[in-house]
C-alpha cells in the first residue's frame, strides 16, 4: 500500500505549534504581540493572507487544513479579519504540487503593492536574495541558509510540518508578464511549523497490515526529516531501511529503484511522475500494488496502481483513474477491505472444494452402485430432494469466519488446485458410501428388487449427511468443531439440513412418487458408525493433502 501521509496516516488536523524568526524558534503559546516586531508581523501577515481559507461568520474556517491552521493562528495572535480589508489581494500566483509555492500580490496603497509568498523551505529559499532579521534586511543569505536549515531540521524532528515565507515590496501592479516572474529577488522572514498528528488507529493499522504480509509505503510532500519522525511513530520506517527524497530519486534511473525500492518505506519531496515510478518499481517485482490519492495530480498514480483508491471528496479525475472510492479515508478502512476480500476468496474457494468434491463423489459411487445393483442407487426425484437440503445448508457458506492463519498470507485467485482437491477428497466419500452399500445389502439385507425403496432410503440419509458434515471439515486446515468452529449461522442450517434429512423420509413415506420408507432404529446406529468412521478418515486424508499440497 502506497499511502499519502496527510488525512490517511494522520488526522489532516493542522495547529500551528512553532514560530522562526529573528533567529529562534518560539512556542506559539510564548509569543507575545505586545512587543514591537516587525518580522512577526510580517510572517504573520503572509500566512494570513497568501492563503485561500474562506472565513464564515463567527470565524468559521472552510478550506485546505494548512491554510485554515495558519488563519487560526493569526487569530490566536489578535490579529483581525480586518487585515483583509486593509490589504486586498489584486493578484496571485496559485500554489502547484510542481514548485510547491503560493504568492499573492496584495495593495497597500497606489504606490505601494506588497509579494507575499509562502511555501517548501528550500524551494522558497531558491526564490530568495535576502533575509530580514530584528529588523535589518541582510544580503548574504547563503551563509545564512545552514542556519534556516538547521532550525527547519530541529522542528521536522518534532514531526512538525514546516513552510517558509518570504515577502517582496513593489511600486506598481504588476502586469501579467511581470506576474512570471514575480516570485524571485524575495526576502526571507522566517518559517511556521504545524502538527497533524497521526491518526491513533494508523498505526494498529500500520502492524496489522505488516502482520498480514502486506508493506505500507509512505509517500509525501513533506520534508524528509518530518516524514520520518512520523513514519517511524507510527512503524511504518524500522532500522535498516530507507527514506529519500523525490531529488534523491531523481539521480536514480528505473532499474536502480527496482533494486532498491524494497528497502525503502518513506519517500518525501515528491512528485506526481515519481510516484508513477515508484508503482512500477514495486510491480517489478511481482508486488500487488494499490495507491492511495485525491488531487488531479495523483491520477496518473492511481491509474498505473493493481488498485487505486480514493476517498469520495476526491477531485473527479482521481475518482475516475480509481478502483475503489472510500467514504473515509483510513488505512485502517483499506485493511479492512483486504481482510474482508481474503475472507471473500476463502468462503468462495471453500464453497468450490465442498461442491466439486462431493459432486464428484455421489457421481462416482452411483456408477459404482449401477455396476452391481439391480436396482438404481437413488430416484432422481430423491436425488433432488437431496441437492435441496444440502444447498440449503451453504446458505452461510458466504458469513462463514475465516481462520487466522488464512488471513494473514497474501493470495491470487487460483485454481489450479481445485481438480487435484476433488481428485483426492472425491473418492474419499464414495469408500464411505461402498462401506455403506455392504452394510444395506448383507447386514440390512436391503438386497433385492422387493427392497429397492428401503436401500435408497439408507442412502439418501447416510449420503447426505456425511455430504453435509464435510462442509465442517473442508472449512478449515484444523481439528473442526475443536481447534475451529463454524460460524453460528452454518453450524445452525447444517444441524437443520441433518435434521431435515432424517425425518424427510419419515414424512414422506406414504407418498409413492418419492419411493422412502421408515428405517429401523439399528439403521440409524450404522449411520452414525459410518459418519464418524467418514469424519477421522476425511481428517486424516485432509492433513496428508495440505502437507503435500497446500491449503
Amino acid at each position: 500500500i502506497c499511502s499519502d501521509k496527510t488525512g490517511t496516516l494522520t488526522q489532516n488536523k493542522m495547529t500551528v505549534q512553532k514560530l522562526f524568526y529573528n533567529n529562534r524558534i518560539i512556542d506559539i503559546d510564548k509569543v507575545d504581540t505586545n512587543k514591537e516586531n516587525d518580522e512577526l508581523g510580517r510572517l504573520v501577515y503572509i500566512s494570513m493572507l497568501c492563503n485561500d481559507t474562506k472565513i464564515g461568520e463567527n470565524k468559521q474556517l472552510t478550506g485546505d487544513p494548512t491554510e485554515t491552521a495558519l488563519i487560526d493562528m493569526g487569530f490566536k495572535l489578535d490579529f483581525t479579519p480586518a487585515v483583509f480589508d486593509q490589504m486586498p489581494r489584486v493578484e496571485e500566483v496559485p500554489f502547484d504540487s510542481e514548485r510547491k509555492l503560493m504568492t499573492t500580490v496584495h495593495k497597500v496603497n497606489d504606490s505601494q503593492y506588497m509579494v507575499y509568498t509562502k511555501g517548501g523551505v528550500d524551494e522558497l529559499l531558491a526564490r530568495c536574495s535576502k533575509y530580514q532579521i530584528n529588523g535589518e534586511t541582510k544580503e548574504n543569505l547563503e551563509e545564512y541558509k545552514k542556519t534556516i536549515d538547521g532550525f527547519n531540521d530541529q522542528m521536522a524532528e518534532n514531526a512538525l510540518r514546516v513552510l517558509a515565507m518570504a515577502y517582496k515590496q513593489i511600486d506598481h501592479m504588476p502586469s501579467k508578464e511581470e506576474m512570471k516572474t514575480i516570485e524571485k529577488d524575495l526576502i526571507y522572514i522566517g518559517m511556521v511549523g504545524m502538527i497533524d498528528p497521526p491518526r491513533e488507529e494508523a498505526k494498529v493499522a500500520v502492524a496489522k497490515c505488516k502482520s498480514a504480509g502486506i508493506k505500507t509505503v509512505m509517500i509525501t510532500g513533506d520534508h524528509k526529516v518530518t516524514a520520518v519522525a512520523i513514519a517511524k511513530e507510527l512503524g511504518i520506517l524500522e532500522d535498516g531501511e530507507d527514506a529519500i527524497t523525490g531529488s534523491q530519486l531523481e539521480t536514480m534511473s528505473q532499474e536502480e529503484l527496482i533494486q532498491k525500492v524494497e528497502n525503502i518505506r518513506v519517500y518525501a519531496r515528491v512528485s506526481p511522475e515519481h510516484k508513477v515510478r515508484i508503482v512500477k518499481a514495486w510491480q517489478a517485482h511481482g508486488e500487488i500494488v494499490a495507491m492511495t490519492g485525491d488531487g488531479v495530480n495523483d491520477a496518473p498514480s492511481l491509474h498505473n496502481a493493481d488498485v487505486g483508491i480514493c476517498v469520495n471528496t476526491a477531485t473527479d479525475i482521481a475518482k475516475e483513474a480509481s478502483d475503489i472510492i472510500l467514504l473515509k479515508k483510513s488505512l485502517s478502512v483499506v485493511f479492512n477491505g483486504v481482510i474482508e476480500g481474503r475472507k471473500v476468496y476463502g468462503n468462495i474457494i471453500k464453497y468450490m472444494k465442498m461442491a466439486l468434491s462431493s459432486d464428484f463423489g455421489d457421481v462416482f459411487s452411483i456408477f459404482i452402485a449401477s455396476i452391481f445393483l439391480p436396482f438404481l442407487p437413488l430416484l432422481p426425484i430423491q436425488m433432488l430432494i437431496q441437492d435441496f437440503l444440502y444447498d440449503f445448508s451453504q446458505i452461510a457458506i458466504p458469513y462463514d469466519d475465516v481462520d487466522e492463519e488464512f488471513l494473514v498470507k497474501p493470495r491470487k485467485w487460483d485454481t489450479k488446485g481445485l481438480s487435484t482437491f476433488m481428485n483426492v477428497m472425491g473418492p474419499i466419500s464414495s469408500v464411505i458410501d461402498v462401506f455403506a452399500f455392504l452394510v444395506f445389502w448383507f447386514i440390512l439385507g436391503y438386497n433385492s428388487t422387493a427392497s429397492e425403496s428401503y436401500f435408497q432410503t439408507a442412502w439418501f440419509v447416510e449420503c447426505l449427511i456425511s455430504e453435509t458434515l464435510i462442509i465442517h471439515f473442508v472449512r478449515t486446515s484444523k481439528v473442526p468443531f475443536v481447534q475451529s468452529r463454524a460460524n453460528p449461522i452454518l453450524t445452525a442450517l447444517t444441524m437443520v439440513t441433518i435434521i431435515g434429512t432424517i425425518v424427510t423420509p419419515i414424512i414422506l413415506h406414504n407418498v409413492t412418487a418419492f419411493n422412502f420408507e421408515i428405517l429401523p432404529p439399528l439403521y440409524y446406529l450404522i449411520v452414525l458408525v459410518l459418519v464418524m468412521a467418514y469424519a477421522i478418515l476425511v481428517q486424516v486424508v485432509k492433513k496428508w493433502y495440505i502437507k503435500k499440497y497446500g491449503d
